[in-house]
């Protein structure tokens, strides 16, 4: 009895291809910043890769939202293919069979061009955690050695191998809702770990400490990350499940405050696309239970957070992030109910799944910027009071 290998041939084409498009980049901040200190040099490449993974977090929510993710159906080729230029006849024949399913021409290219930029995402960072543990040589023994681990960076590089896994998962379990969730969430991680180098690179580069803050305004931060956490996951289940539709009307849903819902069938977490824990097609009563529980979390969420940027907008230090958090806060409330009241319109889809990336590393970025710290508290004067 054979069993079928893995095709190594077709992951090293795709890795080829992410090496050129990384290389791109690579060389031009290698040219723009060729007089800048080690550590200005390090957070350009941070920030390069930080934007260039928020645009991988965009694609991929445009993957899914045009039914793109099974596009190419096996991993990591596209049918063995390292571009969908040599699979045109195995994808007209899909394309053929079911003009409307999930394998055509412009879905193929769409799913692997979502691919290579995840593979020069993934070799960016990869540089990164080199370039980290080179500068941390450099650095070993000095007072910014303290401010910046190197295992930051190569916590980033094992995180990013993960999603990769996920993301070969994501194919070959057939958009398995779970999997795309956790997929979804650890592209929001992968923000939020080089928004935190990125900052902290800064305080390297210009010798600056963390602001010194109450502990009840760290905790009060924490607190806000978590209930973002999981409205985040609980989007992300709507968007897997595609439950959005459920509810097609603000602020009632099918004409109800509180409409009939099958919270069992629609919270079973291992189950297959489309179909209940038992086998049986999800009903549309498990969807409704799905947006409607992410539309009642998302009002305890705009309250939280929105409390912690009045909190917070006292704090001339973090008078930017501050702002960013109440624009995005606006943002996401704004594109929520675009998605419902406009029918899920493609736009506002992908800058709601962009938005609440962006957030989490907003909080991740004021997290880094605060400290609470006894060395911190006793360097203030006496007159300086810590914010709180």
């Amino acid at each position: 009895m054979q069993t079928a290998s893995f095709d190594w041939s077709a992951l090293l084409r795709l890795a080829l291809v992410g090496l050129l498009l990384a290389a791109g980049p690579l060389a031009w901040l290698r040219w723009r910043h060729r007089k800048a200190q080690p550590v200005g040099r390090l957070q350009a490449l941070t920030l390069l890769t930080l934007f260039l993974t928020f645009d991988l977090v965009l694609f991929g929510a445009f993957t899914r939202l045009t039914d793109s993710g099974l596009g190419c159906p096996d991993w990591p080729g596209c049918y063995g293919h390292a571009t969908p230029v040599g699979a045109q006849a195995a994808i007209t024949l899909a394309q053929t069979a079911s003009p409307d399913g999930p394998v055509t021409h412009g879905k193929a290219w769409i799913e692997m061009v979502h691919r290579y930029l995840a593979s020069s995402v993934g070799l960016l960072i990869l540089v990164l955690a080199v370039s980290a543990w080179m500068l941390a040589r450099r650095k070993r023994g000095s007072p910014a050695d303290t401010l910046l681990s190197p295992w930051w960076a190569t916590a980033t590089l094992i995180w990013v191998c993960l999603q990769g896994a996920f993301g070969a998962l994501t194919v070959t379990m057939k958009l398995f809702p779970a999997i795309v969730s956790l997929h979804l969430l650890g592209g929001y991680v992968l923000l939020a770990l080089l928004a935190l180098q990125a900052v902290r690179q800064s305080q390297m580069l210009h010798a600056q400490a963390p602001l010194p803050v109450s502990g009840a305004l760290r905790l009060a931060t924490l607190a806000a990350l978590g209930v973002l956490l999981v409205q985040v996951l609980s989007g992300a289940w709507v968007s897997t499940n595609y439950a959005v539709l459920a509810c097609a009307e603000f602020p009632t849903c099918q004409g109800s405050w509180w409409p009939v819902m099958d919270f069992a069938q629609g919270f079973a977490l291992w189950r297959p696309l489309g179909l209940a824990s038992d086998g049986t097609p999800l009903s549309f009563q498990a969807l409704t239970a799905i947006h409607f529980s992410h539309r009642l979390f998302a009002v305890v969420a705009v309250l939280v957070l929105g409390w912690l940027a009045w909190r917070l907008r006292r704090l001339p230090t973090l008078a930017t992030p501050v702002r960013c958090l109440t624009g995005l806060l606006i943002l996401q409330v704004a594109t929520g109910l675009s998605n419902v009241v406009l029918g899920w319109p493609l736009l506002a889809a992908v800058l709601h799944t962009g938005g609440a990336g962006a957030m989490g590393a907003t909080l991740v970025w004021i997290l880094a910027a605060t400290h609470q710290h006894a060395r911190l508290h006793s360097a203030l004067p006496r007159t300086q009071k810590v914010p709180t």
